[in-house]
């Protein structure tokens, strides 16, 4: 096992990736409307929900905290690789906001707590040319943001959902949240974040999932 490989349960699940993606094909879900967030909290197509559903793609990283980095690499001035310790001596924060899956389900005033998406990007000091940004995690998922999108003031590295530290089937110890879109562009068990000048599409926007995934849109596919 080398340095950043950690120990995993289950097996990607081939059938439900393929189900997704006739998702995709057959335009499923989509209502064909918009909305205004301003206006509007639940976005077109969603049902609220109360309990916290889990979707992986089968497979579960078991990321201790010993074992636990975030590399911060690509097109930045300091390059980082932040172990438990100097992740949680950053300044921490507290958010409470609502979460929008592409499967259909929302949920309503989640209060997280973690480090400011900001806060990290202040050290790293992103070069001029950086536009993008490509997101990994523990299990091989990756997706893409736009580094504009990535570093609004709302968007954190969480560590604690509802005042106890996450779960790890909801992407312990450590996963994004960026409620301004759907959430799969919140990757859980992430450990890697690329800076970079193109962009880059990730497992779902290249099985034809919308490249930005606004819910208000309902940019559900692309």
């Amino acid at each position: 096992m080398t340095e950043d490989e950690v120990p995993t349960t289950g097996a990607v699940r081939d059938k439900l990736i393929r189900t997704k993606e006739k998702w995709a094909e057959e335009g499923r879900l989509l209502t064909g409307t918009t909305a205004d967030p301003a206006r509007d909290r639940l976005p077109p197509g969603q049902t609220l929900v109360k309990d916290w559903p889990v979707l992986d793609l089968g497979v579960q990283p078991d990321v201790s905290k010993a074992k636990f980095r975030l590399r911060v690499e690509g097109l930045v001035e300091n390059r980082l690789a932040l172990d438990w310790d100097a992740f949680m001596a950053l300044p921490q924060s507290e958010m409470v906001c609502d979460i929008h899956c592409v499967t259909q389900w929302s949920r309503y005033d989640n209060r997280f707590a973690g480090v400011k998406v900001a806060d990290i990007l202040a050290q790293a000091r992103p070069k001029p040319e950086a536009r993008f940004v490509s997101l990994t995690c523990y299990d091989g998922y990756t997706t893409n943001l736009t580094l504009e999108d990535f570093a609004a003031p709302d968007v954190i590295f969480a560590h604690a959902w509802e005042g106890a530290p996450l779960e790890r089937q909801h992407g312990a110890p450590v996963r994004l949240v960026l409620p301004r879109l759907y959430f799969w562009k919140s990757p859980k068990w992430i450990t890697r974040v690329e800076l970079l000048a193109a962009d880059r599409p990730g497992f779902w926007e290249v099985r034809g999932y919308h490249n930005r995934g606004d819910p208000w849109m309902e940019e559900r596919y692309g």
